[in-house]
This record gives structure tokens, C-alpha cells and sequence, in this order.
């Protein structure tokens, strides 16, 4: 119940931000609030599942060119939606395929069917409409666009907890540890990880569809971006995809880094990123958020008892 309350605290603070007359804060607001979406979303399957999805931003740029395609035909809530079922339409004719691999071959064949729709928008806007990008003029207003991200932010939030305290997220984590056993237990595991699936892809379609006003001209390398994906599952592993509180704080963080060190020391920042993801694989595969700090405290303090006796 407390959680609940501090949750609904923290989202109405967050909403009455626009108040503030800052760009700058409410610019750094609205990128911290997509990665913390994306990451939780992200998280909602992959976490439990150990499946390493590369696929985001593959969902995220189906739901900007819904935007683009949209915009101005239909009502803003209803071009967020279609973003996000675009999405879902996707995962679930990819997963058909894609979710029969695991490891390796998941990860490399989901990025490579990103990089697969990406290059088949850039066909047909060169063939069917003769350009490559898209100009949007009418947009809603950018306090609309940051209450229409935190709103899926916040909805991910509490989807990664509601689902994960079902009977899917349930069978989502035996299948992570034990797919085949987890099916003689009862489980239909494809069925389940389509589920999964498709509900992570629904969020990242959906910011897709709510970001790509912020750009007002989008273009296929822009919102399929790798950097979007990678920053993505970065978050949620070194945070820690198994926690709620992981990929928020890992959201923050790497907004901030990025912000601060991205334009000026580009180079420093890929290096961070590279560094942090090593030491996440190596030494942390449950996150910082999912490390038992309680244990190494309790063997530093034993490691010094001894020397602190007469």
C-alpha cells in the first residue's frame, strides 16, 4: 500500500513539472522518462526470461513513423496507440520466428530484422512518396508530449509489477530458468514468451509514437537508431533487469551521463558504456539494483574484525 502511495507521489511530482519554465530540465525530464519506459518495458521480458532482445528499436521507429504517417488524420491519443499496436503487430510476426532461438541466435537475428525494417520504410519513402523524412507542423504542445510520455512510463511501471506478480510473469521466470521443465510443469512456453513479448513491444512502439514529435523532422536513421536499443539494454543490465528499481535508476543515471558527456567527449562516453556493460556481464549479471550488498558488506567487516583485535 505505502508503495503504491509513494509511486502516485512521485508521478504527480513528475507531472506538474511543465510548471517549471526550464527547457533545459523539462528536455532532461522527457529523456530520462523514455529510458526509464524503455528499459522497463525491456526488462518486462527479458529480464525474467533471459532472451536478449535487440529489438527496440526497431519497435520504437515502427511507432515514430505511425506519428509521421498520423499525425494530423487522427487524434494525438489515437496515434499513440497505433504506435503501439504497430509494434505489438510486429513482435508477434517476428516472435513466431525469433522466439523458437534463444541466446546468440535470438539476439543477432532480432537486431538484424531492426535493421530489416529499417531499410524497408527507407525503401518506400524513396519509391511511393520520394522523399526520405518526414516534416511534422502540427504537433501537440511539449507539456502534451512529456504528460503523454510520463503516462506510459508510469503504465509500464505498473504493468512490470501486475504482470510479474501474475501467473505469466510466474511462468516467464521457469522458463528463464528451466524452459523444458517449466513445459512439463504445464507451461506453454511459446505462448507465454508471445505474451511477453508483444506487451514489451506495445510500450516502446508507443514512445516511439509520443518521441518523435520532439524531432518535428524524423528520418529512418534517426529513429531506428542502434544507440536507442543499445543505451536501452545497458540500463536495464548493469540497474538490473530483475528489480523495478534497476532500470529507473539506471534511467536516470545514463541520461544524465549522456547528457553531460555525450556532445562534448563523445569518445569518453561509447568507452563508459563499454566499460559498464564488461563489468555488468562479468561481475554483476543480476544488476547493481540485483547484487547482494548485504553479503559483501558482511565479508569486509569480517575481513577487518581480526585485525582490529589486540
Amino acid at each position: 500500500m505505502m508503495r503504491n502511495i509513494h509511486f502516485l507521489i512521485a508521478v504527480a511530482l513528475l507531472a506538474a513539472l511543465p510548471a517549471i519554465e526550464s527547457p533545459f530540465i523539462q528536455s532532461m525530464a522527457l529523456t530520462c522518462l523514455m529510458f526509464a519506459g524503455l528499459a522497463v518495458s525491456w526488462s518486462m521480458f527479458s529480464g525474467p526470461t533471459r532472451y536478449l532482445s535487440l529489438a527496440t528499436s526497431a519497435f520504437f521507429g515502427l511507432g515514430a513513423y505511425c506519428t509521421a504517417w498520423g499525425l494530423g488524420k487522427l487524434p494525438w491519443p489515437a496515434v499513440v496507440m497505433l504506435g503501439g499496436c504497430a509494434a505489438v503487430v510486429f513482435a508477434f510476426a517476428i516472435g513466431l520466428i525469433t522466439l523458437r532461438l534463444r541466446g546468440a541466435y535470438f539476439a543477432v537475428i532480432t537486431y538484424g530484422l531492426g535493421e530489416l525494417v529499417k531499410h524497408s520504410i527507407t525503401h518506400v519513402e524513396k519509391t511511393w512518396f520520394g522523399t526520405v523524412g518526414r516534416v511534422m507542423t502540427e504537433t501537440p504542445s511539449s507539456a502534451t508530449v512529456y504528460w503523454t510520455v510520463l503516462a506510459i512510463a508510469a503504465l509500464a511501471v505498473w504493468t512490470y509489477v501486475a504482470f510479474g506478480r501474475s501467473r505469466y510473469g510466474h511462468a516467464l521466470r521457469g522458463i528463464g530458468m528451466d524452459e523444458e521443465r517449466a513445459a512439463t510443469l504445464g507451461v506453454n512456453p511459446m505462448r507465454v514468451k508471445l505474451i511477453g513479448f508483444c506487451l514489451s513491444a506495445w510500450f516502446a512502439g508507443a514512445l516511439g509514437a509520443a518521441m518523435a514529435v520532439r524531432w518535428t523532422y524524423i528520418d529512418p536513421h534517426t529513429v531506428f537508431n542502434p544507440f536507442i536499443v543499445f543505451q536501452t539494454v545497458l540500463i536495464s543490465m548493469v540497474g538490473g533487469p530483475l528489480t523495478i528499481g534497476g532500470p529507473l535508476i539506471g534511467a536516470l543515471a545514463f541520461s544524465l551521463l549522456s547528457e553531460f558527456l555525450r556532445l562534448s567527449l563523445p569518445y569518453l562516453y561509447m568507452i563508459i558504456l563499454g566499460v559498464l556493460l564488461i563489468v555488468s556481464v562479468l561481475y554483476l549479471p543480476d544488476g547493481i539494483a540485483g547484487y547482494d550488498w548485504k553479503r559483501l558488506w558482511e565479508k569486509i567487516t569480517r575481513r577487518k574484525a581480526p585485525e582490529e583485535k589486540p
